[in-house]
């Protein structure tokens, strides 16, 4: 049965199309985020079917996450973030066991046991100060783009301390520490340090290894040399981690079949079997 997993976030919409009895990815892609997102995500999977040679009748099961997921109408259910990043982070990583996950507006600690099953999770969902956003904003006023944010953070020998976590607070310390005359590259790699110590915050001592590292932000030169500064221990980048969750829905989707459950039905089952995600 042919499967589609499509994670709606707060900045892109990212879809997997999954061959669920052969355990094979078939197609991927990504968009971004807009106001039309049911529009946009249909269109994306139109793509990712052309893609792949399959035709769009032919997907069974669809399962919708992220923010947006109520919105996908044409979706069959939707479960939230928590558990399709956890459940398609353990296909790739099995032994993993702590998941950071740092997206464009949010980020998240998520404990997870065998099989991918969600023990605990802490989110930081209230201040972009701990998210891709805050990158966004200071490559902005750095005058380069978030790759080149990342390598000039390598290059740094003297990072900065960027005390503020408030992004409003946080980039006016950012002018300050430009007019005093501190490099760009010890600023970014400042910047990548608080957001590396904020994250940590969100597991506190729970942190148990293997530690995945998923999430645009993953993709990013010195994030991952961050975080395991700021842990003590080794982090691994996920395989495609920007499409952990959407991975994760599509096997969902699989494992639900091509069923579409009544609405009352999928609500409950989100709500109640999910309550301690969000």
């Amino acid at each position: 049965m042919i499967c589609a997993g499509i994670d709606a976030g707060s900045r892109s919409t990212k879809l997997v199309l999954l061959d669920a009895e052969q355990g094979v990815i078939l197609s991927r892609g990504l968009c971004d985020q807009g106001v039309e997102q049911e529009s946009l995500a249909s269109a994306l999977l139109e793509r990712c079917c052309a893609e792949a040679g399959v035709a769009r009748n032919r997907v069974g099961s669809i399962v919708a996450t992220g923010y947006g997921r109520n919105l996908l109408r044409f979706a069959g259910c939707t479960i939230t973030e928590i558990t399709c990043h956890a459940r398609g982070v353990c296909h790739l990583l099995p032994e993993t066991r702590t998941i950071l996950e740092i997206g464009g507006q949010d980020s998240k600690c998520v404990f997870v046991e065998a099989g991918g099953r969600v023990r605990d999770f802490a989110m930081n969902d209230r201040c972009a100060a701990g998210s891709g956003r805050f990158l966004e904003l200071v490559a902005s006023r750095l005058e380069v783009s978030l790759r080149e944010l990342g390598d000039l953070g390598e290059e740094s020998q003297k990072p900065a301390l960027i005390s503020s976590m408030c992004v409003v607070f946080a980039e006016t310390e950012i002018i300050g520490l430009l007019a005093q005359g501190v490099s760009r590259a010890d600023i970014a790699a400042g910047v990548q340090n608080a957001i590396a110590q904020r994250v940590v915050a969100l597991a506190g001592r729970c942190a148990l290894t293997p530690i995945a590292f998923t999430g645009g932000v993953a993709l990013l030169p010195g994030m991952t040399r961050a975080l395991e500064h700021a842990l003590g221990c080794a982090v691994t980048v996920a395989p495609l981690p920007q499409y952990t969750g959407a991975l994760g829905a599509a096997l969902l989707a699989g494992e639900r079949g091509g069923e579409r459950p009544p609405a009352s039905e999928d609500s409950r089952q989100r709500d109640a079997t999910f309550n301690t995600e969000r």
